[in-house]
């Protein structure tokens, strides 16, 4: 993953070396108040020529879906099969923050994402409650339309993806019981005889030479896991309950992230050694993940990646 705060004169100088490291996709991320997910993933795919570049993701209520699919077609048409499109309800504080929450995200998000597919492929799409966009169709349209993910949580909204998106992705952390119960939901959801869903993981990671030391490095950023947003994420580990009464009985998200017993941040994360990452990540595939998404951590975000590196099952080449 690109990190949202990454320094602006680090950003492709980042892009290039994970691409020369060997690293299959690089996502980006668009968190209100950084940067844009589409004016990123412009930027990198210009300055690399193999990696694939995923956007994870785009706010539905954000963007005309007529504008985005203009954005999208010319990324895709300029870089053929090089791109993911991940959209989403966007995270509802910042969604209320510039006022565009909508009455029913679910209904939204189901007709942004029929729209934003029909209107690649050259269609008209249907009027609905909140995507309207007349009769109009894209002059310019892609070869291909990109895959299409939607980066949801809640059973409803993976049900919803199982129905209408390529795949999902699914943020940090992703631990396999939380993959294998969102294939569940998604099944619910998928029309039967369906392709496989594309299941996208994003974990907080780090290499060192020892586990304590990828651990202590990881830690402060599990802060947020306390929180009751990522409640679907933990729901199936054995310490769920424990895990909740240690955030109550914390004064703030630091000291909950302080507190974590070293086991606990084993399971909530991909930090250790190069050897234990990459049975981390081997057991996410084994749980239905197709791309393993790790989010450096540290001080040094550009030495974080070439630490990652080394987990990697391909030779890797500098």
């Amino acid at each position: 993953m690109l990190p949202r705060d990454l320094p602006v004169g680090q950003l492709l100088d980042f892009a290039v070396r994970a691409e020369k490291l060997g690293f299959d996709e690089l996502w980006v991320v668009e968190d209100l108040g950084y940067r844009g997910g589409i004016a990123q993933t412009a930027a990198v795919l210009g300055v690399t020529s193999r990696i694939h570049v995923g956007i994870g993701i785009l706010p539905a209520a954000v963007r005309n879906v007529a504008f985005a699919a203009m954005e999208v077609a010319t990324l895709e048409q300029l870089h053929p099969g090089r791109i993911t499109v991940g959209l989403g309800h966007g995270m509802p504080g910042w969604m209320k923050q510039v006022d565009v929450w909508p009455a029913s995200p679910l209904t939204l998000l189901r007709e942004y994402t029929e729209a934003l597919r029909d209107l690649l492929r050259g269609r008209t799409a249907a009027a609905g409650t909140y995507v309207r966009t007349a009769d109009l169709t894209l002059e310019e349209i892609p070869d291909e339309v990109p895959p299409l993910l939607l980066g949801v949580r809640g059973p409803r909204s993976l049900e919803l993806t199982g129905a209408v998106a390529d795949g999902v992705i699914l943020a940090e952390p992703a631990h396999p019981t939380y993959i294998a119960d969102a294939l569940r939901h998604l099944a619910a959801g998928a029309p039967a005889g369906g392709p496989a869903p594309q299941v996208v993981t994003y974990d907080v990671a780090a290499v060192a030479e020892t586990d304590q030391a990828a651990w202590a490095t990881v830690r402060p950023a599990l802060a947020p896991i306390g929180e009751p947003d990522w409640r679907p994420h933990v729901a199936g580990l054995p310490f769920a309950d424990d895990l909740a009464a240690l955030r109550a009985a914390s004064g703030s998200a630091q000291e909950f992230a302080a507190r974590l017993p070293d086991e606990w941040v084993a399971e909530l994360s991909l930090a250790g050694t190069s050897e234990r990452v990459r049975a981390g990540i081997a057991a996410r595939h084994r749980a239905g993940a197709t791309s393993v998404v790790l989010t450096p951590t540290g001080p040094d975000r550009v030495a974080a990646l070439d630490a990652l590196a080394t987990a990697l099952e391909a030779p890797v080449g500098a």
